[in-house]
């Protein structure tokens, strides 16, 4: 059976051109969309068939078509230890034991396949499914833990994924092998799977939107969704297979590349080249997520809006986004969300005591996490520093240059579109020289890459830090002029001023404060590549100006009251006033944050929409003509 079966992968391999390792990927993320037509109408209440198919399936992909027998032993070994960890160790630091051995062992795997293995094209590289592992295992960890708190001192996240009680081995296994996602994601957390397999996730389905005729089973119809991730998978696997005839990698590296095409072109070419590299993730991502939706894992509740049911829970990949982005933090956080999410909630969050909020610190933990949870070779810590100097370069474009393009309300000038336009192609050119280290991990090749564009964006790096943080800074820093405020907000303004403890300058300064820390609080690092001015004087100079102005409000609300420092009581009562004011302030500041956010991100869905609509309308007429 199993021979029979690695015939027809040649077979397939030989017709498509295809290496035998991404075939069988494909081949499996294929079959499961027939797997979870049947999963689907499994009875809804019995746990245990549920898994045990899921098993099965997983066990029938591991062995019958990969072939992977060594690879297993890494995976359950991974999974095996973690179980273990969770259950019978008894620790506040169990999470960060749990997390420790999944990292050692991933990292280990990492250097055993860089310096010892050989490679072999027809074996799938076992560390990608072990990366997915590793977050699916280090959450259940800080799941496990988080059940096992005060539910009031977890945050609404971790509260709607704490894990009250531990699972027994079989359904924790289904989890860790699920087979939809078992080799190439999405990661998702235990308490989502757990919902689904119970098919308590779908609650708040509505009775006549249930399929069956007979028996209403409760996971919804996700035909029509998970096809059209299938056709999205398609689209891009077509122009994968497409993109050899127009970039290929090792014509960089050939003499003719350099001799025959001018700096331009070559910079171009790595454009396109980048995009090509995008294409295989674009393809297997969109597959995997319409086998989650087709299965139900991918259901994530009611949209209020519609009333049709939201298929995005397990969404691990925004091509749109990636490919609009008009800065590389937009295409970073468009790009392997799941990985996002984990770095954010189980390890940026988390280094942080419990009522502190993450600074340098948490930005640093989490930026190695993701350097070493993504593997050991050079070429990865080369796109991750770049990465970080860009973003940082970023800040310095939109707080210097796009207000020339904004009126004083901040409403766009005619000119925003051509800014936004040169803002997307830079980033694409930059993200083109960016990706290149991270497909060709090695050191020499990836600066041999570099150097036949002369280091363009290293030197555009360079210059624009010596622009905005050189002697000649203040020549090029530009200031927003103030926005007009209105007779009606004037008065506004004055009647809260006349109601405030707190002077207008005072006021001032204490809102100055708060809002640069509650705007900090939504800026976790995408991928865990944070700016690079983030490391920049482990933020003495901003912490210094900001107990400077805490401190000089306090002095001249002191002194307004005419209190002296031998006066106890009038000081603490004074001190309450002042703490109440500052209280205020933060409340109605961050409520103002969220709800600029909340615009930002609706304009940012309409953009979103109106970009698939028109690929749509595309793809349409293309089959049309053909």
């Amino acid at each position: 059976m199993i021979s029979i079966i690695q015939y027809y992968v040649n077979e397939l391999s030989e017709l498509t051109k295809l290496d035998h390792a991404s075939i069988k990927v494909l081949v499996c993320t294929l079959l499961s969309y027939p797997v979870g037509i049947v999963f689907k109408r499994l009875p809804d209440r019995n746990y245990t068939l549920k898994n045990l198919f899921i098993v099965s399936v997983s066990a029938f992909y591991v062995f019958g078509i990969c072939n992977l027998r060594s690879g297993f032993a890494t995976l359950f070994i991974a999974a095996m230890g973690s179980y273990f960890i969770t259950r019978y160790l008894s620790t506040p630091n169990m999470p960060w034991i749990n997390f420790l051995f999944l990292m050692v062992h991933l990292l280990y795997n990492h250097a055993r396949l860089q310096f010892f293995a050989e490679y072999d094209h027809t074996a799938i590289d076992i560390s990608g499914a072990q990366m997915i592992l590793v977050m699916k295992l280090s959450a259940f960890g800080w799941s496990v833990y988080d059940g096992k708190q005060a539910p009031e001192s977890l945050t609404e996240y971790n509260r709607s994924r704490a894990i009250k009680k531990h699972p027994n081995i079989l359904p924790f296994i289904s989890y860790s092998f699920f087979y939809a996602s078992l080799l190439t994601g999405p990661a998702f957390d235990y308490a989502d799977y757990d919902r689904f397999i119970r098919s308590t996730l779908f609650d708040d389905v509505p009775e006549e939107k249930r399929p069956g005729t007979k028996v209403r089973r409760r996971i919804p119809k996700s035909g029509k969704e998970a096809t059209f991730k299938l056709l999205q998978g398609f689209f891009w696997a077509f122009l994968l297979l497409q993109s050899p005839k127009y970039a290929d990698m090792d014509y960089m590296y050939s003499s003719s590349f350099m001799d025959t095409h001018g700096f331009l072109y070559r910079v171009l070419y790595m454009w396109v080249l980048g995009f090509t590299y995008r294409l295989k993730y674009y393809t297997i991502w969109l597959i995997a997520e319409g086998a989650c939706i087709l299965c139900g894992i991918g259901y994530n509740g009611i949209d209020p809006k519609t009333g049709e049911s939201r298929w995005d829970r397990v969404q691990n990949i925004d091509p749109c986004g990636f490919e609009t982005a008009q800065n590389v933090r937009g295409a970073f956080e468009a790009w392997n969300q799941n990985t996002n999410k984990w770095l954010k909630h189980y390890v940026y969050l988390r280094v942080v005591k419990p009522g502190k909020k993450p600074g340098f610190k948490s930005t640093v933990f989490t930026f190695l996490t993701s350097a070493a949870w993504h593997g050991t070779m050079p070429g990865y810590y080369l796109t991750f520093l770049l990465g970080a100097f860009l973003q940082t370069i970023g800040k310095y474009y939109r707080r210097n240059i796009r207000p020339l393009f904004l009126t004083a309300d901040g409403s766009p000038k005619p000119t925003k579109r051509v800014y936004d336009l040169v803002c997307w192609f830079n980033t694409q050119v930059a993200v083109g020289f960016l990706a290149q280290p991270f497909v060709i991990l090695d050191l020499d090749k990836s600066l041999y890459c570099w150097g036949t564009v002369y280091f363009w964006l290293v030197v555009v790096v360079a210059l624009t830090f010596f622009i905005y943080q050189g002697p000649f800074a203040k020549y090029f820093k530009s200031k927003r002029p103030k926005k007009p405020v209105a007779s009606a907000d004037v008065a506004v303004a004055k009647g809260h001023l006349a109601d405030s403890q707190l002077s207008a300058k005072e006021n001032r300064d204490v809102s100055q404060v708060v809002k640069k820390k509650l705007e900090k609080e939504y800026d976790a690092p995408a991928l865990g590549i944070p700016s690079f001015d983030v490391f920049q004087n482990f933020d003495k100079d901003e912490l210094d100006e900001d107990i400077k102005h805490l401190h000089e409000a306090w002095d001249s609300f002191k002194s307004r009251k005419l209190l002296q420092d031998d006066d106890f009581e009038g000081l603490r009562e004074a001190y309450r006033k002042f703490s109440d004011e500052i209280n205020s302030i933060f409340h109605k500041t961050k409520e103002e944050i969220v709800k600029e956010k909340g615009k930002i991100s609706e304009e940012l869905e309409k953009e979103k929409e109106k970009i698939s609509k028109g690929i749509e309308v595309g793809k349409e007429k293309t089959m049309k003509h053909e």
